[in-house]
């Protein structure tokens, strides 16, 4: 068994792991047990009734989170011309073409997230087996194919965040800083959940969300009652 350090123990302590908690009682606690030394991440992990397997159950997005995410990515743009100008005018961190896809292939990955205009797709696509993997590969989507280049920079740097099904039907994805007020924590979980709510598949049976844990980069998870959180009470 590993050893847990005296502050997770201490953190253990603060909360029953056995019980489930309403959003906000659990976006609380995490916020209390955030202890480290630089302003952690809260995630929000969600567990679906679906099967990834199936193309007709796969769950993958992009949100603009109301109260962002407390991190300004880094964005990389594949264009050329005019929208390579509008990208630069957009506050992109990088701009390129071939250039741009010369240094991914020799090792440079210091980017967030990277859009592209449609025509820059087949220069892009030499690029599968490095971004893919790493979950950077532009992609209709989420809205990061686009010739609206300033507008995809615009709501990545205003805290646009994408999601997507993994094998076992779990989502992942960063809610905010544990500096927040809990306010704006419960603003950008309720956007989530609803959002995929809304985007419950035909095909999936059964109960749909089945579990639902909110964490800190350094701390525990805290189980959040699934059927509160869909009741999407503020107050729960």
């Amino acid at each position: 068994m590993a050893h847990k350090s005296k502050r997770i123990q201490e953190q253990l302590k603060k909360f029953d792991r056995s019980q489930s908690y309403g959003p906000r009682e659990a976006l609380e606690l995490v916020k209390e047990m955030a202890s480290a030394k630089f302003d952690e991440t809260i995630e929000l992990a969600i567990k679906l009734g679906v099967n990834p397997k199936h193309a007709d159950q796969q769950i993958r997005g992009a949100v603009v989170l109301p109260a962002g995410t407390g991190r300004t990515a880094k964005v990389l743009v594949f264009a050329k011309g005019e929208k390579a100008s509008e990208a630069e005018k957009a506050g992109a961190d990088f701009v390129g073409e071939a250039d741009i896809v010369e240094k991914i292939q020799g090792g440079w990955l210091d980017f967030d997230v990277a859009v592209a205009t449609p025509d820059m797709m087949g220069t892009v696509g030499k690029l599968g087996r490095i971004l893919g993997p790493k979950g950077l590969m532009p992609n209709p989507k989420t809205g990061t194919v686009t010739m609206d280049v300033a507008r995809a920079v615009n709501e990545i740097k205003a805290g646009k965040v994408e999601y997507r099904t993994e094998k076992a039907g779990i989502i992942h994805v960063p809610i905010g800083k544990a500096s927040f007020e809990i306010d704006k924590l419960m603003d950008n979980f309720m956007t989530m959940l609803e959002i995929l709510i809304k985007a419950k598949p035909a095909a999936a049976k059964g109960q749909y969300l089945r579990s639902v844990t909110v964490s800190s980069t350094m701390g525990p998870g805290v189980k959040v009652n699934p059927q509160r959180a869909a009741a999407m009470d503020r107050e729960a």
